[in-house]
């Protein structure tokens, strides 16, 4: 039988979208040269013991693949264990607090219309391109200070790194790998340079946005290099908005492809927000996670060496039948419904809440506006092509 993954072309090595489980919890892959982890509770575990598996990859991964990424690793939060992280985490907590996040919905909403209102005049739109990718990427812009209308060159820079993950391997250190790799980092590297002239202009016209306020911070009596502030916005402006854009998305197709649900949602609105966890659930954002183990470690029944990089597969432990029942099942219903779609521990995205409340504005004001939306049966919807991430690409819908 046909999966709608093999249907839509998701990227063939998401077997847990296939239907497929996992041998074992944890597995060996020699052709990458990483360790697998599948089973929910041991992804739990490896992401709750930052002294066994540490966020700092980098210092298991052979240098000539970093060659020329030296420059980013200064102040990237992604990459920091704890008091370091902490510390700097602190920094942009303020811009995320329930009330913060809250006061933001005004604007979600006009972001939406407004965005809505471009695309209302025919019967068609592409969601993605139209509202999911734009939507979050001015929010999160406008938080820090930058132009939202400058999207378009985000998008490039940001799709350059996840086009440098369709294929990626330890143990087989390919010259196309590499290329993809160098081509990747010219494109952060041209963001990295748009951040750096704002950075540079804060510290001359201090404005109340994040990135003045990174600038004026202290971290143990010393402010933040220009390269800390640049690399943390760098981070914050990339992953804040490819959640939100693959959660709206996803969740839009998973209620399409589930017309009952579909159709108690439209009824029914106090069911968005459990469709929207059963949709980071069912198909996982962030497919997988990285650690590097800093001692030999007992998981799974496997024995890991000290200074290996571990892969923890969200989408895989999101789908585990010890935890979930029916994990192949699209159910709103689900309760409890302990998903890590946004990961767990230190590293749990501070950007969550956020994420949260775009999708359920932006789904209540996508089914007030397009009552009978659904999607282009004249065009299939088109997936990320990465293996690390499962989101559309593009999603043509009809209304």
């Amino acid at each position: 039988m046909t999966s709608m993954a093999d249907t839509w072309g998701i990227h063939e090595a998401q077997f847990w979208l296939r239907g497929r489980a996992p041998e074992a919890p944890v597995r060996y892959d020699a052709q990458a040269g990483i360790w697998c982890v599948y089973g929910y509770k041991e992804v739990q575990h490896v992401l709750a013991n930052p002294a066994t598996f540490s966020s700092h990859t980098q210092r298991v991964i052979p240098k000539d693949m970093l060659e020329g990424q030296e420059e980013f690793s200064e102040g990237n939060l992604i990459q920091m264990d704890g008091l370091e992280h902490k510390k700097l985490r602190g920094l942009i907590s303020h811009a995320f607090t329930p009330k913060m996040v809250a006061d933001m919905e005004p604007r979600i909403a006009e972001l939406t219309n407004e965005l809505l209102d471009e695309v209302a005049d025919g019967n068609r739109m592409e969601l993605v391109n139209d509202l999911a990718y734009p939507l979050p990427v001015i929010v999160i812009a406008e938080l820090l200070g930058v132009p939202g209308s400058d999207r378009h060159r985000f998008r490039e820079w940001g799709d350059a790194l996840m086009e440098s993950t369709q294929e990626f391997s330890f143990a087989d250190r390919t010259e196309g790998q590499r290329q993809r790799l160098q081509d990747a980092m010219l494109k952060v590297r041209k963001l990295s340079d748009y951040l750096r002239e704002h950075v540079e202009d804060r510290r001359r016209n201090p404005r109340e946005d994040l990135i003045t306020k990174l600038i004026q911070a202290e971290v143990d009596g010393e402010h933040l290099t220009d390269n800390e502030v640049v690399n943390f916005s760098n981070v914050l402006l990339i992953a804040g908005h490819i959640t939100t854009t693959m959660l709206l998305g996803n969740s839009i197709l998973c209620l399409d492809t589930h017309p009952e649900w579909f159709a108690r949602v439209r009824e029914d609105r106090s069911l968005i927000p459990a469709a929207i966890e059963e949709a980071l659930r069912y198909f996982s954002p962030f497919a997988g996670t990285a650690r590097a183990t800093t001692t030999e470690v007992e998981l799974g029944g496997e024995r890991i060496p000290a200074d290996s990089l571990v892969v923890t597969f969200l989408g895989v432990a999101n789908r585990d039948p010890k935890v979930f029942t029916d994990p192949h099942t699209f159910d709103p219903t689900r309760d409890p419904n302990p998903h890590m779609a946004f990961g767990r521990g230190a590293h749990f995205c501070i950007g969550a809440p956020l994420a949260r409340l775009e999708g359920r504005v932006a789904l209540n004001i996508l089914l007030d506006r397009f009552p009978n939306l659904r999607s282009d049966p004249e065009r299939p919807p088109r997936f990320l092509p990465s293996l690390s991430m499962t989101g559309v690409k593009e999603l043509p819908l009809v209304f």
